[in-house]
Parts: C-alpha cells; sequence; structure tokens
C-alpha cells in the first residue's frame, strides 16, 4: 500500500507539472514577437503596438518596450533574460505585474516603470535585482509610498526616481534599505502627509530634484520638513514648479539657508519682485556657488534694489535661462543690481529675447570670465554696445558664446573681442554670416572658434593661425585651402566637401569630423598626408564602393594603420553602384571578377590557352582528331552510300566505275607491288606451257595512291573518290602496313567505308605478304580484325610453284568469283 501510494503521489505531481507546463507553452504560444535587435543586441520594441511583453531573443541586453499597449507583466514573459541589462516598460498601461516577474533579471541594472497604471508598490517585485542602479517609478497612482520597505535590498541603486499627481503621503520607511544615491528625484506636489525623517536615509547624495508645487502654496511646514532632510552642503538642489508670490512663500528657504545649501536651481518658477528680494535676504551670506534658474516668469519691474545690503559675494555661476517678463517695457535698469553682479565669474542669459545689454552693465561684470548669450535677439549693433564697442572692458573674459543670434558681420565680431585678450573659446555659430573676409584681427589667445551653422561658402585667411579647435560645420564649404599649423581638432560635417582637405595644411590635426557630406572616397594616401591624425569621423557620405576602397575602409575598421574610425562601421554606407546601395561598406564582398578583372582577364585566357594545349594534346593521343575526321568522312560516306551502290547495282554505269580495284599498301611495299602485282594484274603474259587456260588473261585496271591521286587533294576525298570509281578494295597486309601512318589513314577510312552496314560496301580483299595476327591490326579496327577472323584472306606464298594459283585467285576475288576458262 506504501509503494502504490507514493506511486500515486509521483502521478499527481506529474500531472501537475505537464499542467504547468502546458500553460506556460499556451502563454509563450500566444505572445507576439519582436525581432528588432541591433548587433549590440539592443532591442527596441517601442511603439511597436503590443498588448503584452513579446518575445524577444534571450540574448538581448536591453529591451525597450515603452509606449506601447501593455497591461500586465506575467511570471513567465521575462523568464530566461538572465544577461538583461535594461528593462523600460516606460508610457504603457501596467496595471498589474506578477510577484515573480523579474525574479529571473539578476543582472538588470535600470528599470523603468514611469508614466502606467500601478496603484501600489510591491516589494517582491525588487526582491531578487541586486544588481539594479536605476529605478524610475514616476507618475504611477500610488498614493503612499514607506508603507512597506519598498527598497530594501538594493544595495547598488544609484538613480531612484518616485511620485507623481496621486502621491499623498511618503512615510519615514520610504527608503529604507538604500544606503546612497546619485540622483533622487521626487515628485510631491499634491504632497499632504509626510514623517520627518523619511527621506533622511540617505547618504551621501549626489543631486536631488523636487516637485514641491501644493506644499510651497499650502502648507510650508511640509515643504520645510522635506528640505530639511535632503539639504546638503555639497548636494545640488534642484526645485521645480514653484510659485513664489509673497514673503511667506520663501520660508521653506531657511531650512536650505541653515544647512548652506551651495547649489540651488530653480525650474518652472513664477516669482515676484517682492519674492525676490525676501529670498535674497534669507540666502543673505550663505556661500551659494551656483543660481540657475530654468523657464522663469518674472511679474515685477527688477526693483530688487532692497536686497543691496546683502552679501553674496562666493556667487560664482548666474544662470538664466528662457526667462519671460510679464511686463517688458516697465522693467528697469540693471544698474542698481552691483552688489549682485560684481562677483559672479559665469552669467549666461539664453533664450530670453534679450537683444542688449547696455555697455554701463556689462561694465558692472568685473569678474566676469564665461559669459553666455545664445538664443536671443542680439544684433552686430547690439552685440557692438553689449561689449563696449571692443574696448576690453571685459579684460578677464575667457570664454563668449554669442550664438543663435541674428549677427551677419564676421570682421565686426572679430573687432569687437580683438581687445579681449585672456579670450580663449568663440562661439558665433548658428548665426548669418555668409562672408568671410580675408583678414581679420583676433587676440593671440584664441585657441576654439565655433562658426557651424552659418552660412558660408569660402574659407579665407580671416581664420587665426592660433586655433587649436575649428568646428566649421553645416556651412556650404567645398574645399579648405587655409594652413592652421596649431589645430588639433577640424569639425566639417554637414558641408559640400568631395574629397578630404589635404593633409599638409594641419601639421598637428589629431581629429578630423567630415560626416554628412559629399565624399565619394578616400583612401590610405590621403591620411598619411596627416601627420597625427589619430581619430576620424567620415560616415554618412555617398560612397562610391570601389575594390580599393572597400579594401581600405574594412581594414581600417579592422584597426589596421593609425586612424581611428570613431563614428562606427554602420555610419559608412555604399551609395553606388546600385546593387551595393545601402549595405554597409564593412560588410561588402566583392568578388575577384569585379576587383581584378584585367587580371582575371589574363589569368582566364592563360589558363584557355593552358587547358586548349593539354586539351590538344590529349585529344592527340587518344586520337580524338582521327575520330573526328572520320566521322566527317563517314558522314560524307553516308551522303553518298546510296549513289555508290546505284553506280554497283546498275550495269549502264560500269563507265562510270574506272578501276577495278583500289589497292591500299605501304611505301615499303612498293616493290612488290610494282615488280609482281601490277604485272601480273594489268600486264598480263600469256598462258605459259602448263597453263590449262589457252586464252591470253584480261587486263585489270589497278588505282594506286602513287599513280592515280589528285595532287592537292585532301587525302580522305581522295581515298573516297578512288573507293567510289573501284569495284574493289585491296589491303597489302604487312608490318610495314601497320606500323605506316598513311596507310594507317587509309585503313582507317577504308575500315569506316567499307564495313559500315549503312554504307553498303562490299567486303575487302585482303593480301598478307608475310604471317600477321589480327592482334597486330589497331584495336579501333575492331570489324578488322572481326573480318579477318570470320574471311579468307590471301597469302602471298612464298614458294614459287604456289605462285600461279595465288594470282589465279586474285583475279577471280577482283572479278567478282568467275573462274578462268
Amino acid at each position: 500500500m506504501g509503494q502504490l501510494s507514493s506511486l500515486h503521489h509521483f502521478l499527481f505531481l506529474l500531472f501537475l507539472f505537464s499542467l504547468c507546463w502546458g500553460q506556460r507553452t499556451n502563454q509563450d504560444t500566444g505572445r507576439p514577437s519582436c525581432n528588432r535587435c541591433d548587433r549590440r543586441l539592443s532591442c527596441d520594441c517601442s511603439r511597436g503596438g503590443f498588448t503584452r511583453v513579446p518575445m524577444v531573443t534571450d540574448r538581448a541586453l536591453t529591451l525597450d518596450l515603452s509606449f506601447n499597449n501593455i497591461t500586465e507583466v506575467t511570471d513567465v514573459d521575462l523568464t530566461g533574460h538572465e544577461q538583461l541589462r535594461a528593462l523600460s516598460l516606460h508610457g504603457n498601461r501596467l496595471v498589474v505585474i506578477d510577484p515573480s516577474a523579474f525574479n529571473s533579471l539578476w543582472s538588470l541594472e535600470e528599470l523603468d516603470l514611469s508614466d502606467n497604471q500601478l496603484t501600489a508598490l510591491d516589494p517582491r517585485w525588487f526582491s531578487k535585482l541586486g544588481a539594479l542602479q536605476q529605478l524610475n517609478l514616476l507618475n504611477n497612482p500610488y498614493s503612499c509610498i514607506g508603507s512597506a520597505p519598498v527598497f530594501d535590498g538594493l544595495v547598488r541603486l544609484r538613480r531612484l526616481a518616485f511620485g507623481g499627481p496621486a502621491l499623498r503621503e511618503i512615510q519615514r520607511g520610504a527608503l529604507s534599505g538604500v544606503s546612497q544615491l546619485e540622483e533622487l528625484t521626487v515628485h510631491a506636489n499634491n504632497l499632504t502627509r509626510y514623517e520627518s525623517g523619511a527621506l533622511a536615509y540617505v547618504w551621501p547624495l549626489g543631486r536631488v530634484t523636487l516637485s514641491l508645487h501644493g506644499p510651497f502654496l499650502t502648507d510650508r511646514a511640509l515643504a520645510s520638513s522635506v528640505l530639511a532632510d535632503v539639504s546638503y552642503p555639497e548636494t545640488p538642489m534642484v526645485l521645480e514648479d514653484l510659485y513664489l508670490i509673497g514673503n511667506e512663500s520663501v520660508k521653506p528657504f531657511y531650512e536650505t539657508a541653515k544647512r548652506r545649501v551651495r547649489y540651488i536651481t530653480f525650474r518652472n518658477l513664477f516669482i515676484s519682485d517682492e519674492t525676490i528680494v525676501r529670498l535674497l535676504v534669507v540666502v543673505n551670506g550663505v556661500p551659494v556657488i551656483s543660481f540657475i534658474v530654468d523657464n522663469v516668469t518674472l511679474t515685477g519691474e527688477g526693483r530688487w534694489e532692497r536686497a543691496n545690503w546683502t552679501d553674496h559675494r562666493a556667487v560664482d555661476e548666474f544662470v538664466v535661462r528662457n526667462v519671460v517678463v510679464l511686463d517688458v517695457f516697465k522693467f528697469v535698469s540693471f544698474l542698481q543690481l552691483q552688489f549682485l553682479l560684481q562677483y559672479p565669474r559665469k552669467v549666461s542669459v539664453i533664450n530670453s529675447k534679450a537683444f542688449v545689454l547696455p555697455c554701463p552693465t556689462s561694465s558692472l561684470l568685473m569678474n566676469l570670465q564665461y559669459f553666455d548669450l545664445s538664443d536671443n535677439l542680439l544684433t552686430d549693433m547690439t552685440l557692438t554696445e553689449t561689449l563696449c564697442n571692443g574696448n576690453g572692458t571685459l579684460k578677464d573674459l575667457r570664454v563668449l558664446n554669442v550664438s543663435g543670434n541674428a549677427l551677419k558681420s564676421l570682421s565686426t565680431v572679430s573687432r569687437l573681442v580683438t581687445k579681449l585678450r585672456k579670450l580663449t573659446h568663440l562661439d558665433i555659430s548658428r548665426t548669418d554670416y555668409s562672408f568671410m573676409p580675408q583678414s581679420c584681427p583676433w587676440p593671440s589667445t584664441l585657441r576654439h572658434l565655433n562658426i557651424s551653422g552659418a552660412k558660408l561658402t569660402t574659407v579665407t585667411p580671416c581664420l587665426p593661425t592660433t586655433l587649436e579647435v575649428l568646428d566649421l560645420s553645416n556651412n556650404d564649404l567645398k574645399d579648405f585651402t587655409v594652413a592652421l599649423p596649431s589645430l588639433r581638432e577640424l569639425h566639417l560635417s554637414g558641408n559640400k566637401f568631395l574629397r578630404l582637405p589635404p593633409g599638409n595644411l594641419f601639421l598637428n590635426l589629431q581629429a578630423l569630423t567630415i560626416q554628412s557630406n559629399t565624399l565619394n572616397m578616400f583612401d590610405r594616401s590621403d591620411l598619411q598626408s596627416y601627420k597625427r591624425l589619430s581619430n576620424l569621423q567620415a560616415g554618412q557620405n555617398k560612397f562610391v564602393c570601389s575594390c580599393d576602397f572597400v579594401a581600405f575602409l574594412q581594414s581600417t575598421i579592422k584597426g589596421d594603420g593609425d586612424v581611428q574610425l570613431t563614428d562606427g562601421e554602420e555610419s559608412y554606407v555604399c551609395d553606388s553602384p546600385l546593387y551595393l546601395q545601402g549595405e554597409q561598406v564593412g560588410q561588402v564582398h566583392l568578388s575577384v571578377v569585379v576587383c581584378h578583372r584585367v587580371l582575371f582577364v589574363s589569368v582566364s585566357c592563360g589558363v584557355a590557352l593552358f587547358v586548349g594545349v593539354l586539351l590538344c594534346i590529349l585529344l592527340w593521343r587518344l586520337h580524338a582528331f582521327w575520330y573526328i575526321k572520320m566521322t566527317w568522312a563517314w558522314l560524307k560516306a553516308k551522303h553518298s552510300s546510296r549513289r555508290r551502290q546505284r553506280l554497283r547495282d546498275d550495269p549502264s554505269s560500269d563507265a562510270l566505275l574506272t578501276f577495278d580495284a583500289f589497292v591500299s599498301y605501304s611505301e615499303r611495299d612498293a616493290t612488290w607491288v610494282e615488280n609482281f602485282l601490277v604485272p601480273e594484274l594489268e600486264e598480263p603474259s600469256e598462258a605459259g606451257e602448263n597453263s590449262m587456260n589457252p586464252r591470253p588473261l584480261q587486263p585489270l585496271t589497278l588505282c594506286l595512291h602513287k599513280r592515280d591521286f589528285l595532287p592537292g587533294q585532301w587525302i580522305v576525298d581522295n581515298i573516297m573518290s578512288a573507293m567510289e570509281r573501284s569495284r574493289r578494295t585491296v589491303f597489302i597486309l604487312s608490318e610495314n602496313f601497320v606500323q605506316s601512318d598513311w596507310c594507317r589513314y587509309e585503313l582507317d577510312f577504308s575500315h569506316f567505308w567499307l564495313f559500315d552496314g549503312d554504307a553498303g560496301g562490299d567486303p575487302a580483299i585482303l593480301i598478307l605478304l608475310e604471317p600477321l595476327s589480327k592482334d597486330d591490326i589497331p584495336k579501333r579496327f575492331c570489324k578488322l580484325r572481326k573480318l579477318m577472323s570470320s574471311t579468307t584472306y590471301l597469302e602471298w606464298p612464298q614458294e614459287e610453284e604456289r605462285r600461279e594459283e595465288f594470282w589465279r585467285s586474285l583475279r577471280n576475288a577482283l572479278r567478282g568469283g568467275e573462274e578462268d576458262d
């Protein structure tokens, strides 16, 4: 019974396993797939309309599933992705995440679950994510955080973002388990309850971003508690979405002042003159180094001089970006703000619709070293006023950025900066410069010049020879002919260059960027002209993929040579020929036929000639020419066979048969033919005494090649003609006959003519001058060998008394079997 119970238990477990496996298989079967993975194993499945987590390769390192319609992540959706480093589910409709959904993601370092519909955070989601470094939980409808130790165990977490419009409460255990962070972001615009110390567990804290719109308006004590927990002197603080109107609205900043926070950034700020004055008073004496305001709306008139008694000498950087002044025509001059402007070394007024900074105001910037007026409304005239007509007022200025303004005269800006004796960086990009004069004055200290995004068509010696970095990207340049011996970096992307600029113009150039031009190709000699070039970015051009260019670029991609292509091999794509268009140069494989056409033709012709010669020799050795020749003769014989048969059968055609016999013999046997055969058959003597036939013998007419063949004709034609005009064919067989080339050809053709059943030929008459076996006959004459085995032949007797009988038999054979009387 115990064994039976164990068996039942085993079968039950097996059934459960099969059921679970079947369910898992069914789940996987219904899932869509995503194949948008690159060679770096980064899979971009965003905006694919997926409603479930799609199947991707389990070797993926990053997986982007953002902006889909996924509502649930099951326990098997991400199984097998142990190598995954980054996962984004941002912008879906996630409502449910299985507690074990992420358990297999042991290597996950980045997880983004922001902008979904998660109403609660489950600590079990992150319990196995020991390698997690970055977690984004923003903009989900959970209302409380800290009721459970959500982040407990995430000891490697360095970037954390949580909160959203629905967040109402942050409890003391919110960051339990988090030891240190490089960046903390909390969106709590509607926060109503905060337990003091909830965010104070983290140290060190690299940067903190807080959105506290509601608390600053309605519960400033709560806002003060939050600021108190995250304020550290060296921790930059970013405060977003603040509406500061009235003195009460700045009370929470007493906490930051008390803890002497040195880096403060306001983003999306609405503020009045009164509040600015009060804020300056609150931070009086506090060593605030950096003061940044991004997207600010000013409601007042700029009357802040009431705070001129405060001390802000520690301010080193002042940045204003995207400023809106509600009543710009009432805004007063900054001449009363010397107490603020005399200290900063870095001042930026970016995209604020500023059209001029009067010279008296500029003169207040006595310590200025970095001045950024980019993306404003400056013109050549107002810039002249701002820089005090180039009189060198800003004597310590090192960096000047006036990019994105309506500047048109390059000579004007060069004149204005000539007396800035410490200027090293000048950015005049995205302007309306279309002409470069032949010469321009520049400060001798200038090292970095940016004129990208203008409308320049030519380059002249106006450029300072002291430059080390020059950016001329996105102009209309076609060539570069100015020598800049000190230049280390040159940026020429987005122009119309057909070839690389001459390297001998840049003796110290180390980095060249020339992407998105009209380059067709470049080679090793082009790069060798640059003596010190080590980094090149030349992708996104219209490359002609010739054999030399492909071979050179592929070797360069592999690291051969001193120059490295730092923009990646995927940037180098063929534009022509048409069949390679769109192919990456690094993946192109050109055949030998394409790359070495002359060599290929030469080798092919040589090989063909060699094979032809070899084949001819082989055919000669195998008597193939004879077979071809005899085939042709056979075809001719077939054509004339009926005519020959008619001639033989028609008695009236005897006149056309000129000879009684065609004689084939060897030259070495000519003596016997001439001394015995011809006299005996063509010149017969009267009957002898012993002759039983008293009548004289009728002479026979023989066809001999030496005597009767027409000179100049092909031997086969002579043989065919002789045989057509002869009643019989006589072969004088001997060792000489077999070894003779001439006789062999005659015999070869006669073999074709006489012994082919279709030709209708009569059997030949064979005369053996000496004993000769059929084995002495060439094997290719199989019918002749067979004939010698089956047909009686005449042998030339050595005894003289037997010769009379030999001649009588021969005459009978030639006359078709008639007996002499």
